[in-house]
């Protein structure tokens, strides 16, 4: 997951089926913005063209929404992974049709949206977005004063690891984050060191052992995120975030705002692509849908059809008005 320097910015094409949509190791994996769909913008093709990003909540939007397109409307859908700001290169071009959970790129809406016109919003996804760091709630419970951002230093030795240098280690994901984290560090006087897991799924992979042998951590992580459903976590407390605070990257020294999911689509396809289009226009869902199909996913190895196909047949109700 990435975050702009304004605010919260966490498969392989011509694939036919949901099955195809493995789950990635994380943001961090390549730039398929090359490998997009021969079908993507075809005018009167009824095909669909979705850029994945790599988290799993994302791949849950894609899931659900690839699933209700092919069996309810009738529609091909292709997915392209790209990471994020490339993503905003290939909709432009329509390479891609849609974007369904971005945390926000100012600079790419400015440029596209606002000066180009070549990617027109798509609305809310209906989930609010947040990047925190968090410690586990265990050793929160121990020790409370943690949780204060002021207090970081003194438990600098707990946090300790051997990749941290000597200092308290803070757990990122993938290098390709876009994230305050370093800046907060060093603007904040703190005697830590940013360590990348590389990936979503290998940082899940971490935080996981650390939970296993009670050891403390602290680590960047995000809302909404099935893992806390798992390892309970508690958010340090940063200083306040404030409008504009975050504007400078190399000044930042405030907290990750909270920030509506949006999605967009390539303005052509909004405009001429029918009933899809018009299904993704309307595609809002709660965190707790989203939460459970991802979990059904990362957690439970379902396929994403069948996570999925799953949630369909258990939610007719919120999803029937997507399809009208």
């Amino acid at each position: 997951m990435a975050v702009s320097t304004f605010g919260v910015s966490r498969r392989t094409a011509l694939t036919a089926a949901v099955a195809a949509l493995t789950l990635t190791t994380g943001c961090g994996a390549a730039d398929m913005t090359r490998q997009a769909s021969p079908f993507a913008g075809a005018r009167g093709a009824k095909t669909v063209t979705l850029s994945v990003q790599s988290w799993v909540g994302a791949q849950a939007n894609v899931a659900v929404a690839q699933y209700l397109l092919e069996h309810e409307l009738g529609y091909r859908v292709d997915t392209v992974q790209v990471d994020e700001v490339p993503a905003w290169d290939a909709l432009s071009q329509g390479r891609v049709d849609a974007i369904l959970e971005d945390w926000g790129h100012p600079d790419q809406v400015k440029r596209y949206v606002e000066d180009k016109g070549t990617i027109t919003r798509g609305g809310d996804l209906g989930v609010t977005g947040h990047i925190g760091w968090y410690v586990p709630t265990y050793f929160a419970r121990q020790h409370p004063e943690v949780t204060d951002w002021k207090n970081l230093n003194a438990y600098a030795s707990h946090l300790r690891t051997a990749e941290s240098g000597g200092k308290g280690q803070l757990l990122d994901g993938s290098p390709s984050y876009v994230t305050n984290d370093k800046a907060l560090v060093k603007n904040l006087k703190l005697n830590y060191q940013v360590v990348f897991s590389g990936s979503e799924a290998a940082q899940i992979t971490q935080i996981k052992q650390f939970a296993k042998e009670r050891k403390p951590f602290l680590t960047y992580w995000y809302a909404p995120q099935w893992l806390f459903e798992k390892v309970p976590m508690t958010e340090v407390e940063l200083p306040p975030y404030t409008k504009g605070c975050d504007a400078d990257a190399t000044k930042v020294a405030c907290a990750y705002p909270h920030t509506p999911l949006q999605k967009y689509l390539n303005t052509d396809f909004a405009k001429n692509g029918g009933k899809a289009a018009t299904f993704l226009k309307k595609f809002r869902w709660t965190t707790q849908d989203q939460n459970e199909v991802a979990l059904l996913i990362a957690d439970q190895k379902l396929t994403p059809t069948e996570a999925a196909m799953r949630w369909v047949d258990n939610h007719t109700s919120t999803w029937r008005a997507w399809t009208r």
